[in-house]
C-alpha cells in the first residue's frame, strides 16, 4: 500500500471478528515493531502478545476498551535499559514504546487488521494481572483483528486541524 493511503485511510477499529490471527500475520505485526527506531538504539521494548482466551480476560479486568478483540499487543519498556539525556535526566522509554506501537499499528492496517491505540487503563492494575517485574512500564495497549462488518471511523476520524495551527517554521 502506499505510505500516504495508509496513513489516511486507516483508523481505530474498535469492534472486531471473533476470529483469531494467523501466526504468520502476528509475526509480521511484532517484526515491524522490531525495527522501530529507538533511542541511542536501546530497544527497551517489551511486547506482550495477548493471544489466550486466559490473556485476553485478565486485560478485560483492567480495561473496558478491549473491544472484545481476539488479541492484544501490550507495548512496554524495561525502564533500566531506556536511553536518558544527560542535560536533563529525560528517559525516552514512552517515545521509544510510542514509535514501535505505531510501527505495529500501521503494519496491521497493512494487512487489513484492524487495531486501536488505547492509554485508558490502570497500568499498575494491568502490570499486576499479568505479573510483569517492576523495571518494566506499561505504554499502550493495542486490540487487534478483522474489523467487524459494517465498522466505520468515528466521526471526529477525519477532523484536522489547520497546519498552520500546529506548524511554525523558523
Amino acid at each position: 500500500m502506499e505510505f500516504e493511503k495508509l496513513i489516511s485511510d486507516r483508523y481505530s477499529v474498535r469492534s472486531f471478528k471473533n476470529e483469531h490471527l494467523p501466526q504468520t500475520v502476528i509475526d509480521k505485526i511484532i517484526k515491524a515493531g522490531h525495527k522501530a527506531p529507538t533511542g541511542c538504539n536501546y530497544q527497551p521494548q517489551r511486547i506482550l502478545v495477548l493471544n489466550s482466551d486466559e490473556a485476553i480476560a485478565k486485560l478485560k479486568n483492567c480495561t473496558k476498551c478491549h473491544f472484545n478483540a481476539p488479541i492484544a499487543a501490550l507495548v512496554c519498556y524495561n525502564k533500566e535499559e531506556c536511553w536518558v539525556r544527560k542535560y536533563d535526566g529525560k528517559n525516552c522509554g514512552v517515545c521509544d514504546a510510542s514509535i514501535v506501537t505505531t510501527h505495529m499499528m500501521l503494519e496491521a492496517w497493512e494487512l487489513g487488521i484492524g487495531s486501536c491505540w488505547v492509554g485508558m487503563f490502570s497500568d499498575t492494575a494491568v502490570s499486576e494481572a499479568l505479573g510483569l517485574p517492576e523495571n518494566v512500564q506499561v505504554t499502550a495497549l493495542l486490540p487487534m483483528g478483522y474489523p467487524a462488518e459494517g465498522v466505520e471511523p468515528l466521526h471526529l476520524h477525519y477532523k484536522h486541524r489547520e497546519i498552520e495551527e500546529m506548524v511554525t517554521i523558523l
